[in-house]
């Protein structure tokens, strides 16, 4: 199951559960979006074509922007040169659900994400356990430098006799 819709002059292949970055959308974190310009629909597998009435709802998940893009203008033999960086702004959005003809296709709930505090405690453990490594490594490499050090020992007293 899926759907083409068109938004921010672009069309998008969307399924339920798809995360999709588009065009920069005036709605926040956590709102509601519909998308009404549904170009085609794919209800079952081998069958695709254009609904009238069909609707695609989505949850925004996220809004940036993306990663720079440097624009390079350049003109041989005439000592020009113009660089200037541009991010894009996206909206990023789960699609939800999407529905037509009567029939409504939805995506599975998320799992519940897990608290900062959890995921603190998480941390912790794995820090503790992170230094009680260093501490082994550091005790292994001990004897090997006092054996470096006692073999220098020796061979400067056997040059001496």
């Amino acid at each position: 199951m899926y759907a083409v819709i068109r938004t921010g002059s672009k069309q998008y292949r969307v399924a339920p559960g798809d995360v999709v970055r588009v065009e920069k959308l005036p709605e926040g974190h956590g709102e509601t979006v519909k998308f009404s310009d549904v170009v085609a629909v794919s209800g079952e597998a081998g069958s695709f074509g254009a609904v009238k009435d069909a609707v695609v709802t989505a949850e925004v998940v996220e809004n940036g922007r993306a990663d720079k893009i440097l624009v390079f203008h350049f003109k041989r033999k005439k000592q020009y040169k113009k660089i200037y960086g541009h991010r894009q702004p996206f909206t990023a959005v789960r699609i939800t659900e999407i529905a037509f003809d009567g029939q409504s296709f939805k995506a599975p709930e998320l799992a519940p994400r897990k608290k900062k505090a959890e995921l603190a405690e998480g941390g912790e453990k794995h820090a503790a356990h992170k230094g009680k490594a260093a501490h082994k490594k550091a005790a292994v490499r001990k004897p090997k430098a006092a054996k470096k050090h006692e073999a220098k020992k020796t061979a400067k007293a056997k040059k001496k006799k």
